[in-house]
C-alpha cells in the first residue's frame, strides 16, 4: 500500500477529499472501484480499494435508464448520499458534463461538498451528453467555455481538497491527439487537479502517446474499460497517477441476477439456488445490523431472548478428527462446528448458549458459551446429558444436536411459531438419515407452500421405516410453558429410572403423548456430521 495513504494510529483519519487527493497525486499507482448503490459502496470497501467511483453508467442502469442524462442530477446527489453514509471511502463522482453550464457545475460542485464527497470528473462534451461508447465524433464543448465550468467549480468548492477531475474527450471522438493535448493543457491551467484521458481503442497505444508528450504536467488518470488486456505493469511504467476499473460490479450484478432469475423461472424451485447465493445473514451483516442490536440494547428497554442448550457429550467417530476432540469441535473452514452453530444463533439476536460437555471436555471452547458437563457421557444418553443443564431449561429454549449445520431461515421459522413445542423435520428422501430420529405425524408435508394447517407429532423413534413423514434434524423449540413440560418430562424419566439411557427420540415422543407438538416441515437445507464425506460436505455447506 503506498504510504500516502496511511495513516498514523495516533492521528485522526484524513477526510475524504484529502484522501482522494493523496491518491490522484500518490506517486505510485491507485485504482477506484465502481459502485452504484450504498451496497456496492460497501462491498467495494471490504475489498480493499481505497477510493469509489460512482459511474453516471452504473447509477443511471441501476435506475433502468440510459446514460443521457435522463437520471436527474438530484437524483443522482440523493444515491450518492446513500453511497457516502455507507462507507468511509473517498468518492469520484462521475459528474458526466456537468448537468449544463458554469452554474450547474457550481451548484453541482457545492452540493457535493455538502454529502462528503471527495471529487468530481467533468468531461468535456454537451449537455445532455451521450456514452462515450455510443457512435462516433461526438460534438465536444469549446475549450473556452468547458474552462469556465472547470473554474467555476473550484471556486465553489467547500474543502481545498475537493478534487476536479477534467475528462478530455478528444481521442474517443476521432480527434487528433494534438487536440487532446491542447485540451488537457488548457484544462489544467483552469485548475483541473487532474486529466482523464478517454479512449474506446482495444490497446493503450494512444493512452501511452498521451502520457509520454504530457509528461507529469498533472496526475494522469484513465478507463481501461477496452484496452483491459494491457498489463497494470506498463500503466505504472508509463506513469499514470489513477486507474478507474468503471463499471464491472453493475456488469457482474447483471450476470449474476440473469443466472439465478433464469434458473429459478426454469425450475420453479430455489432449490438449485440457494445454496450458490449469500445467505440472508450476509446481507444483515453488511448494511450493520449488529450496529442496530447494539444500539436497541442501549437505547430500548430490555426484552428477553431465547436461550440455547447444545449437545456436544459424544465424541464421534471420524478417526483422526475426533482423536482428541468432540465432534463439535471439528474444523469447517476454518471455524469448529459448534462455532458456526454459534454464530447462527447469534445472527438471529440468540447469544445466550449453553453446551454440554463431555468426550475431550477441555477442547470445547468457542468464546460466549456456557458450558455443563456430562462426566458420564459415556454410559449415559442425550436426556441426561440435557438434564445436566437444567438450570438453563427455564423461558423460551431452543435445543439442537452439537453436529448439524442449518440454513437461518430453519431457525427463524421456529422461532416465529407461536407453538408450545415445535419441531424443524425435513420431509425430503435424504441418503444417510438417523433412523431413531424419523417423525410420524398427523399428516404428511402437503407440498403446498400456502398450506399452513399445523402438523402436530404423533412419535419418534428408530422403528418407523416407511411410514416416516420425515426427519428431525436435531433443533427444536420450546416456549415457557414448553420448557415447563420439557422438565417435567426428565424428572418423570428420572423417577421411572429411565432418564440415564433415554435418548431425546423417546423424551419427545412422550411430551407429544401429552401435548401438542408442533412439526414443521422443510426440504433440505441442513446437514448432520458423522461421516468423513459428511465433513467434506459440510465445507461446501458453508
Amino acid at each position: 500500500m503506498n504510504d500516502l495513504s496511511i495513516s498514523s494510529p495516533l492521528s485522526p483519519a484524513p477526510s475524504r477529499p484529502v484522501a482522494l487527493r493523496r491518491m490522484i497525486e500518490s506517486q505510485d499507482i491507485t485504482f477506484l472501484m465502481e459502485a452504484h448503490s450504498g451496497l456496492s459502496a460497501k462491498i467495494v470497501e471490504e475489498a480493499g480499494f481505497g477510493g469509489i467511483w460512482a459511474s453516471g453508467l452504473s447509477m443511471s442502469a441501476s435506475m433502468g435508464l440510459r446514460d443521457s442524462n435522463e437520471a436527474s442530477w438530484t437524483q443522482v446527489l440523493d444515491l450518492l448520499e446513500y453511497m457516502a453514509d455507507a462507507t468511509s471511502l473517498p468518492i469520484l463522482v462521475d459528474g458526466d458534463t456537468g448537468y449544463g453550464n458554469f452554474n450547474n457545475v457550481r451548484r453541482l460542485v457545492r452540493k457535493l461538498g455538502e454529502r462528503n464527497i471527495a471529487g468530481v470528473c467533468i468531461e468535456d462534451k454537451l449537455f445532455p451528453k451521450t456514452n462515450s461508447f455510443i457512435g462516433e465524433e461526438q460534438p465536444l464543448a469549446d475549450i473556452a467555455e468547458f474552462c469556465g465550468r472547470i473554474m467555476a467549480g473550484k471556486d465553489s468548492q467547500t474543502s481545498d481538497d475537493f478534487v476536479i477531475v477534467a475528462r478530455v474527450e478528444a481521442l474517443i471522438s476521432s480527434r487528433p491527439m494534438e487536440e487532446a493535448l491542447r485540451r488537457a493543457e488548457a484544462y489544467h491551467a483552469a485548475g483541473a487537479d487532474a486529466i482523464l484521458i478517454h479512449s474506446k481503442k482495444a490497446d493503450a497505444g494512444e493512452i501511452f502517446e498521451f502520457c509520454e508528450r504530457w509528461a507529469n504536467r498533472a496526475p494522469v488518470v484513465i478507463v481501461p474499460t477496452t484496452y483491459y488486456p494491457t498489463p497494470t505493469e506498463l500503466f505504472r511504467e508509463a506513469g499514470i497517477s489513477t486507474v478507474i476499473w468503471a463499471n464491472h460490479l453493475l456488469r457482474a450484478s447483471m450476470s449474476a441476477m440473469r443466472d439465478t432469475a433464469r434458473t429459478i423461472f426454469e425450475d420453479q424451485s430455489l432449490m438449485n439456488v440457494e445454496g450458490r447465493v449469500v445467505p440472508v445473514k450476509e446481507i444483515f451483516r453488511l448494511v450493520g445490523n449488529a450496529e442496530l442490536e447494539q444500539a436497541e440494547r442501549r437505547y430500548l428497554p430490555e426484552t428477553p431472548r431465547p436461550h440455547v442448550v447444545v449437545l456436544a457429550a459424544s465424541g464421534g467417530d471420524l478417526g483422526e478428527l475426533t482423536r482428541d476432540r468432540p465432534k463439535c469441535m471439528i474444523d469447517v473452514r476454518g471455524k469448529s462446528l459448534l462455532a458456526r452453530q454459534v454464530a447462527t444463533f447469534a445472527d438471529s439476536g440468540i447469544r445466550d448458549v449453553t453446551v454440554v460437555r463431555g468426550f475431550a471436555k477441555e477442547a470445547v471452547v468457542v468464546p460466549g458459551i456456557r458450558t455443563v458437563d456430562n462426566d458420564r457421557h459415556e454410559e449415559t444418553g442425550e436426556a441426561y446429558s440435557l438434564a445436566q443443564a437444567r438450570a438453563s431449561l427455564t423461558g423460551e429454549l431452543v435445543v439442537s444436536y452439537g453436529d448439524v449445520l442449518f440454513r437461518d431461515y430453519i431457525l427463524e421459522s421456529l422461532l416465529s411459531s407461536k407453538a408450545d413445542v415445535v419441531l424443524a423435520v425435513d420431509t425430503s428422501a435424504r441418503q444417510g438419515m438417523r433412523e431413531r430420529d424419523l417423525v410420524v405425524a398427523d399428516r404428511p408435508f402437503s407440498g403446498n407452500y400456502l398450506d399452513d394447517a399445523p402438523v402436530h407429532m404423533d412419535r419418534m423413534g428408530s422403528d418407523i421405516g416407511e411410514a416416516a413423514h420425515g426427519e428431525w434434524i436435531g433443533l427444536a423449540r420450546f416456549s415457557a410453558q414448553g420448557a415447563r413440560w420439557l422438565t417435567e418430562e426428565l424428572d418423570a424419566l428420572e423417577s421411572e429410572g429411565l432418564l440415564e439411557t433415554a435418548d431425546l427420540p423417546l423424551l419427545l415422543t412422550r411430551i407429544a403423548a401429552k401435548h401438542p407438538v408442533r412439526v414443521k416441515y422443510f426440504l433440505g437445507h441442513w446437514m448432520d456430521v458423522n461421516t468423513l464425506a459428511d465433513v467434506a460436505d459440510a465445507r461446501n455447506f458453508t
